[in-house]
């Protein structure tokens, strides 16, 4: 299973569904598809980051500040959305607007209730692939290869795709975890 699947479902989940319809008011099938749609920008966006080596660096940075490993919905629950507004400000950077305008027209619903769901999604969204590095990170000391952390993280496209398909051509964090992974073996 990928990254982007492992996202999806996890934040896809009834519990964490019922955790973002109860913290922003909006319907759980609006959180449905705001969620399978936002997830793939936010990785892209987060793959983009990273793909130099400040960008790398700091968002390992803010993963290392984003390690909780309760449930998805209890992150939810708890999250601080002043500090989840910045997460989304920091991935999505000055595309934060024309994304959460997009995200608004797609879905139906105001920019204002977007941004709540984002803002209440991205602590869970930082753990989740916090854990996924962590991960890659753990079996690299073990001895696997950097293809093979890819193939167990990335799918490599042989994997089922989730219900939503990927809006941004097929992301399905790979892209990400290496680079993060390659920023974490030069320090």
């Amino acid at each position: 299973m990928n990254l982007l699947s492992v996202l999806l479902t996890s934040m896809l989940s009834s519990t964490a569904v019922d955790a973002l319809s109860g913290k922003t008011g909006l319907s759980k099938s609006v959180v449905k598809k705001l969620v399978a749609l936002a997830i793939p920008i936010l990785l892209k966006s987060m793959t983009s980051n990273a793909s130099s080596a400040s960008g790398a660096s700091s968002l390992l940075g803010a993963l290392m500040q984003h390690t909780n490993k309760n449930s998805f919905a209890d992150q939810i629950q708890e999250a601080d959305t002043d500090d989840g507004g910045k997460i989304i400000g920091h991935i999505l950077g000055s595309d934060q607007d024309k994304v959460v305008k997009d995200l608004a027209g797609q879905s139906g619903v105001g920019a204002d209730q977007v941004a709540a769901l984002l803002s209440a999604m991205a602590p869970a969204l930082m753990s989740g692939v916090s854990q996924a590095n962590q991960s890659q990170a753990s079996a690299g000391s073990q001895g696997a290869d950097l293809s093979s952390m890819l193939s167990l993280f990335g799918g490599m496209g042989q994997q089922a795709q989730p219900e939503a398909k990927p809006a941004a051509g097929g992301v399905d964090g790979s892209a990400l975890l290496g680079a993060l992974f390659s920023s974490m073996m030069k320090k």
